[in-house]
């Protein structure tokens, strides 16, 4: 593995080669301090996700910790799975920083600056809460779009608001808003789907006004509006009328930002080049998705896609290829990762029918059966009182269900977590499926003096077996730094993280012109 220094991983995010940034460390570390473009992969979970994120096993890899033995540790996983392009950050994050150069707290930032760039090049036009309130009670001619997955409007809404994914806002306006007198007001829980929601359809020639509502269910709880929540309206399908609109738009759209269109063939031969990374994305809705897709392809409903690029896409300067059989929902999304600095991104108007995903592919070998224990096993050391239970799924899943007794660990951090829980009989090891636990099994065996076992299926095949988990007792052995809370997520004083979480979205643009690393871009008329 070899060591980089800062001014040359400065240069490298300049060089526009395939790069994949990985930041080693757990989640609520990461949004505390980070470098722009880096991904959040920790450690503890590195198996489970890293290879869908950075897929082709050449792909330059730089990765970053606290200089704290991390990078070692992945690098061994992998060279393991075959990555064969390792280099680490020398002197970890805080090298960066004593560089002089920016780091960013948060999540999404990549994402969120886009939004903030993108309201301030288009001027995009917002409404208050305030305002739409006095709209809403006087009756007017408006409508409220919500441009969030299905689940996070029917957690939480706007009263009126109908769930519009953003990628479908083009597709389905015309139904939603058939007069152009009506006013059409997008949200989100924030700001960036709202914004970016809104500057689709005006980008699209939408005729109507069109306003993004400013800090979305946010603004509107602080203002001290209610939110409905359980929620279940959708926009209809899309009509024979509102598809020609919305085709004829999004073409125009194509033309303007240079979105190229490719064929099955051409998709073939890119799947064949081994010198390339290819990430392939259908950003339909995820029920047309589950009903029929490209063999291959991943779901990622274009709104999500464009609001958390670094979740879905690992390798800076990959291939993107956007899928959806009407174009208009691929069309929008592409648009904007090209703005957002993604050169090569296409679209693919193909049908297909693959109706499961694609497999995820994990690093690493499951444990051999010495190491596995199946739930009937576990009952009996348990009811003997000969097992330690240690559950390595993520802190917010452990805290809503676990096998009675289990201690909570970060995998990561296991040796301290371990020095915390008092062990008896046999350390078992569980987590969500059991894979992860499976992993770390080996790891487990080296910092005890006492067997160690996986547990076969984890949690699920322990309640598939017809025994309890439980919310009660929570054994925690480690901090719960491995999840970020969103604002309404946290345990306490919602409205200030609320202001704190806006104030930070609005701050970016100023942060992300320090850095100097983005190549955002905004297109001609």
């Amino acid at each position: 593995m070899q060591r980089l220094n800062p001014a040359a991983l400065k240069a490298m995010l300049a060089d526009g080669e395939e790069l994949a940034l990985v930041d080693l460390r757990e989640e609520l570390t990461f949004s505390q301090n980070h470098l722009l473009f880096a991904r959040s992969v920790p450690l503890s979970r590195l198996e489970l996700t890293f290879a869908a994120l950075v897929p082709r096993r050449g792909t330059r890899i730089v990765m970053c910790d606290d200089a704290d033995g991390l990078a070692e540790r992945a690098a061994d996983i992998f060279a393991r799975a075959g990555y064969t392009d390792l280099r680490a950050l020398d002197g970890g994050v805080a090298a960066w920083a004593r560089a002089g150069f920016e780091l960013f707290s948060g999540v999404n930032v990549p994402s969120k600056a886009f939004g903030e760039f993108v309201e301030h090049a288009n001027a995009t036009p917002s409404i208050s809460a305030q305002e739409l309130e006095g709209l809403m009670r006087a009756r007017s001619d408006v409508v409220v779009l919500d441009s969030r997955p299905f689940d996070e409007y029917h957690r939480v809404s706007i009263p009126s608001a109908v769930s519009v994914p953003g990628a479908e806002l083009v597709l389905r306006i015309r139904d939603l808003a058939p007069s152009p007198d009506t006013m059409v007001v997008v949200n989100c829980a924030g700001r960036t789907r709202s914004i970016i929601g809104a500057q689709s359809l005006i980008n699209a020639g939408v005729p109507n006004k069109v306003v993004a509502l400013r800090n979305g269910t946010m603004g509107w709880t602080l203002a001290g509006f209610a939110c409905d929540s359980g929620k279940s309206a959708r926009a209809p399908d899309a009509s024979r009328e509102a598809l020609g609109w919305a085709k004829a738009a999004a073409d125009r759209v194509a033309r303007r930002f240079g979105i190229s269109r490719i064929d099955a063939a051409t998709l073939a031969r890119w799947r064949a080049e081994e010198a390339r990374t290819l990430y392939l994305f259908d950003v339909r809705d995820p029920r047309e998705y589950a009903a029929g897709h490209v063999a291959g392809a991943v779901s990622a409903p274009g709104g999500q896609l464009v609001q958390a690029t670094d979740q879905y896409v690992g390798t800076l300067g990959a291939r993107i290829v956007l899928i959806d059989p009407a174009e208009v929902r691929a069309v929008m999304t592409a648009s904007w990762l090209r703005q957002m600095g993604w050169r090569d991104v296409a679209v693919l108007a193909e049908e297909g029918r693959e109706t499961a995903p694609p497999a995820a592919p994990i690093l690493g070998e499951p444990p051999p059966p010495e190491l596995r224990i199946d739930c009937a096993g576990l009952a009996a050391l348990i009811a003997g009182g000969e097992a330690t239970v240690v559950d390595l799924s993520l802190s917010r899943d452990y805290l809503k269900a676990h096998i009675p007794g289990a201690w909570f660990a970060i995998r990561s951090r296991l040796a301290r977590a371990l020095a915390k829980a008092p062990l008896r009989g046999t350390l078992v090891l569980t987590s969500q499926d059991g894979v992860l636990a499976g992993r770390a099994a080996n790891e487990a065996r080296a910092l005890v003096d006492r067997p160690v076992r996986a547990l076969d299926g984890g949690n699920a095949a322990w309640l598939d077996s017809g025994r309890a988990l439980t919310a009660d007792d929570p054994r925690m052995a480690d901090e719960a730094i491995d999840v970020w809370l969103k604002p309404y997520e946290r345990p306490s004083d919602h409205a200030a993280a609320m202001r704190e979480y806006l104030a930070w979205e609005v701050d970016l643009p100023a942060r992300i012109a320090r850095d100097g690393s983005a190549t955002f871009t905004q297109f001609g008329a």
